[in-house]
């Protein structure tokens, strides 16, 4: 979730701010996420098509790490810029999730989080509202788009293990090759234009340590 401003004739620029929180969180993991979500949807120097004219959309990401956040912050949060994520070892399920296409809340499982793994770009998408694509085969079309999930099948160079046949333990793509595309950035639901508006919307639900379900 963030806002989105019109800052010339030709470039919309798109702010969000991520703000950390739970016992595996801290300073140093909270910049890489932030670095991996403004500099992997920045790479294909993706356009926005606005009344039959492209424009070019640019993001910029900042990020805090708030160790004595408590649930009524992220409950009486107003502000569209903010995104929070719980950060801990252990998740339920065993995988970093949002709380729905187009929010500003999640968890994220620290293990996920590992320098290049694409997690956060990928989550980050759900917060913008783009979902998994239905066809889950990408054999045959090159590296997969960062929307793809764990799972889906790609050419071998792509899997955890190349020399896997696909579809088996390891033959499935390993996120580290996931890329944001331009087609990513003009899937984003950008219809109209005002002095600045809000892609997403407020979840604001504050997640409590799964510890307990261990």
């Amino acid at each position: 979730m963030g806002t989105v401003e019109l800052i010339s004739a030709n470039t919309l620029l798109f702010r969000a701010h991520i703000i950390t929180y739970g016992a595996a969180a801290d300073a140093v993991l909270t910049e890489r996420i932030r670095t991996e979500i403004e500099a992997m949807w920045n790479a294909p120097e993706g356009r926005i098509l606005h009344n039959l004219k492209p424009l070019r959309l640019n993001f910029s990401i900042t990020a805090d790490w708030q160790p004595d956040l408590q649930p009524e912050d992220i409950m009486q949060n107003t502000n569209p810029l903010n995104n929070y994520f719980r950060i801990e070892e252990f998740v339920n399920g065993n995988i970093s999730f949002v709380d729905a296409l187009g929010c500003n809340t999640g968890f994220f499982k620290k293990d996920n989080l590992y320098e290049g793994s694409t997690t956060a770009a990928h989550e980050f998408g759900h917060t913008l509202g783009l979902a998994h694509p239905t066809d889950l085969d990408f054999r045959g079309k090159g590296i997969p788009g960062i929307m793809y999930p764990r799972g889906t099948l790609v050419d071998p160079a792509f899997q955890y293990d190349p020399s896997v046949p696909a579809g088996q333990n390891g033959g499935t793509m390993h996120p580290m090759y996931r890329k944001v595309r331009a087609e990513d950035v003009a899937m984003l639901q950008i219809s109209k234009l005002q002095n600045d508006f809000v892609i997403g919307a407020l979840s604001n639900v504050w997640h409590d340590d799964h510890s307990r379900f261990a």
